[in-house]
């Protein structure tokens, strides 16, 4: 972490210089009458998003939320990898991980031969691949992840804060103007319920859930279907017998239904999901009149010969499966997408719906709104333009078909009874087998986006045969050559809207004046056509738009720091202070060698682009600068 770029300041680091201008949010205070984003809903998407935008004091974001308050419980725990991944950018992952239950193994339960009317375990499975990632899987309240975007908005220049008690009741947006085309009414409901007030926006994103009003107003309609099963999620502090009750389990009973088991944080906590009744075609759960008596119930006849007693039921909730995926992520028709830019987006569950039990709901709803954070923040910064933003529906809505499809088939297995299953019959149990085929899913890490304006053709990818282009940037670990501090690449990428190249050397390159890595630097520092000199704007620091680092073959010891390019020890700030965390090598403590881990061509080395969301742009060769500018010019506009 970085900080007193600009002078030293007492306190927490954290918190950054207040902007000149922003708004006042006490209980009197009106509602603005213009912003550039209204946000509407204060779930993982809208959050996510808000807590973005707020690094840019330049950007007026609005929030608001019909509720009175933030969450206290309930709701969403799973934080996949990838997402663990976003939250370190954010600079609260080592919280997490600290606050977690960590998922380290899953165990598998079906029906004893010799007993059937009792469970039996039959396996065991390792959550997540070894060298997945960096990050563990973890489950945590969901109202815990809110608080700790909220306090990201509250330290940011806006100290921006959610506006309760107001929900999107419609919006229109005149096609005729560019001056905050949206008209955006909101409506009261808190003290003042049923008041009506309007704001104008230059973009509006709904977050505002499956029932989403922006979905209506710009005719978006979910399609899909139900399973007709009822299922109930509780979490619970209990005792039981069961003796896999630490550990994230599934129990298929043979005519109960299933049980998944989900251990929470603060290690007393866990949460059950518990398969109910089957529901007819034209009924809905309410109907039913389920109460957690009945799913305390249920897993206890499920969970036999094991019994559970429950002491508190901290949160419930009872939910029919369905799958369902909008038919456009913003609001332009399919056949005007040449004629104008969306100004209207929609993300998390406004976009699509889906079982919980695989835990990709919040996952996947905060990917969509990193996803479109940093192109909105271009936009507005006028560094690309407004067609830029056509990318968020195209890239995501792919991802949503893929969770909705995978989802559908994991939900079925899950609920099939005994024999009933394309999977029964193998070596492996049934859901175990379909357990295995998914982690990569499961832990956020099969989203590739396709070659595009923002993802180059693979002509490359041999250079980095571990870092596939359009899949996230797969952090390894190295060592910071100025100070030998061992530590995740990956992780001195923040969520502040900047593109990275990380260069990788070739295998006799040090970096002296002349090699590879020294031409490569000197051209993006010094030539008119490199995308350093033609993006970074007047004034700015040389880093402002892209971040350059450089990984060596060599241990620290054997590098000449001072043979470094002038681009790998920039002069920076109101001080011109140099910035010595540019340049890293090999971890000389057997952590793991980068270039061996990832697949980095030795010989030759190679330039890695990664997008501000962490996503792999291009692979290109270290003398491939017609190619890098190539591919900047298709997405950036030249510096004013």
């Amino acid at each position: 972490m970085q900080y007193y770029l600009n002078g030293f300041r007492a306190g927490d680091p954290d918190l950054s210089d207040a902007a000149p201008c922003r708004r006042e949010y006490d209980a009197f205070a009106p509602l603005p009458e213009k912003v550039d984003v209204l946000i509407a809903g204060c779930g993982p998407a809208g959050l996510c998003l808000a807590a973005q935008l707020s690094q840019f004091p330049e950007i007026d974001v609005m929030i608001v939320e019909p509720k009175p308050g933030p969450m206290e419980k309930g709701q969403a725990d799973g934080v996949n990898t990838r997402t663990m991944e976003m939250f370190q950018a954010f600079g609260f992952g080592e919280q997490v991980k600290r606050e977690s239950y960590w998922v380290n193994q899953t165990t598998f339960w079906t029906p004893d031969p010799q007993r059937p009317e009792h469970v039996r375990r039959i396996g065991r499975v390792q959550d997540v691949a070894d060298d997945s990632s960096e990050m563990p899987h973890t489950l945590i309240n969901q109202a815990r992840i809110h608080e700790l975007f909220l306090d990201v908005m509250r330290k940011s220049p806006k100290r921006l804060e959610p506006d309760y008690g107001w929900s999107v009741k419609d919006l229109s947006v005149d096609e005729g103007t560019e001056d905050h085309p949206v008209t955006v009414t909101l409506e009261n409901t808190g003290v003042n319920a049923g008041t009506l007030q309007t704001v104008r926006a230059n973009y509006v994103v709904g977050c505002d859930g499956a029932r989403s009003n922006v979905r209506k107003a710009i005719g978006g309609t979910l399609h899909g279907d139900a399973a007709h099963q009822a299922w109930g999620v509780m979490d619970i502090l209990a005792n039981t017998d069961f003796p896999d009750i630490r550990q994230k389990c599934i129990v298929a009973s043979k005519s109960e239904g299933n049980v998944l088991i989900l251990p929470r944080e603060g290690g007393y906590l866990f949460r059950m999901y518990v398969e109910l009744d089957k529901l007819n075609p034209d009924e809905r759960v309410a109907s039913r009149n389920l109460t957690s008596e009945h799913m305390i119930a249920a897993a206890n006849r499920i969970m036999a010969p094991y019994t559970i007693d429950v002491k508190e039921v901290v949160w419930w909730s009872v939910y029919e499966i369905g799958h369902r995926l909008t038919d456009r992520f913003d609001d332009v028709p399919d056949d005007q997408r040449d004629a104008r830019h969306p100004r209207v987006f929609t993300a998390g569950d406004a976009c699509h719906t889906h079982s919980p039990k695989a835990g990709q709901g919040m996952n996947v709803s905060m990917q969509d709104s990193f996803n479109l954070a940093w192109k909105l923040a271009h936009v507005f910064q006028k560094r690309a333009a407004p067609g830029l933003l056509h990318s968020y529906s195209a890239e995501r809505w792919l991802e949503a078909k893929r969770l909705i499809d995978t989802d559908h088939k994991w939900a079925r297995i899950m609920s099939a009874p005994p024999g009933e299953s394309e999977l029964d019959g193998t070596d492996v149990p049934r859901v175990q087998a379909q357990f295995i085929e998914n982690l990569e899913f499961t832990g956020g890490l099969a989203v590739k986006y396709e070659p595009s304006a923002l993802i180059g053709e693979p002509t490359h990818q041999a250079l980095a045969t571990g870092q596939v282009i359009g899949k996230r940037f797969h952090s390894a670990p190295v060592v910071r050559v100025a100070d030998a501090m061992q530590m995740q690449l990956g992780h001195v990428a923040e969520a502040d809207g900047r593109w990275r190249i990380y260069a990788f050397a070739g295998a006799k390159d040090s970096s002296a004046p002349g090699s590879a890595i020294h031409r490569l630097a000197d051209w993006l520092e010094r030539d008119p056509a490199s995308p350093v000199m033609k993006y970074t704007r007047p004034g700015e620091d040389i880093d402002a738009i892209i971040d350059v680092r450089a990984v060596f073959q060599q241990t620290f010891d054997q590098l000449a720091y001072e043979d470094m390019p002038t681009l790998l020890r920039p002069l920076k700030g109101r001080y011109g202070l140099q910035d010595h965390e540019k340049a890293f090598c090999t971890d000389h403590k057997g952590a793991g060698d980068i270039f061996e881990m990832r697949g980095i061509d030795r010989e030759t080395g190679c330039m890695i682009l990664v997008r501000p969301d962490q996503y792999i742009a291009h692979v290109l060769p270290l003398d491939g600068y017609g190619a890098l500018a190539d591919f900047f010019d298709g997405i950036l506009l030249p510096a004013r």
